[in-house]
């Protein structure tokens, strides 16, 4: 199949199976409980756990007719970020702190001090 853009004659992959696929991974992956884990009831409160998760896809082709390939590709990525607490009727967020990002923004805290202590040293 081909598609006519102003003077331009672009080869167009006719095979629609590639985006169907991807778009059943999406509808079977892309749902609340990949996010929110399954409860866990213990002494009277409940405890959901509660993910960010990241889905990227991507395709390409290039030729035309018989020499005309294609590919494509995808990844996810699930990260722990806290977990909802329901207790008496209450519920509350709580959030999971990665000691790795607590690590960088102290970091980035301290260069930035630094930085300040130079620059009014250098400003005098």
């Amino acid at each position: 199949m081909r598609a006519c853009f102003g003077r331009a004659r672009i080869a167009v992959m006719s095979d629609q199976t590639f985006l169907e696929r991807i778009a059943a991974i999406i509808q079977t992956s892309a749902n609340a409980r990949q996010i929110f884990g399954d409860p866990i009831e213990r002494d009277g409160a409940t405890i959901i756990p509660v993910a960010r998760v990241q889905w990227g896809f991507g395709g390409g082709a290039l030729g035309h007719g018989v020499l005309e390939r294609g590919g494509g590709g995808g990844g996810a990525r699930a990260t722990a970020i806290g977990y909802i607490e329901v207790r008496e009727g209450a519920s509350a967020f709580n959030p999971i702190y990665d000691p790795g990002d607590v690590a960088t923004l102290i970091l980035a805290g301290l260069a930035g001090m630094l930085l300040g202590i130079t620059a009014t040293k250098l400003f005098r």
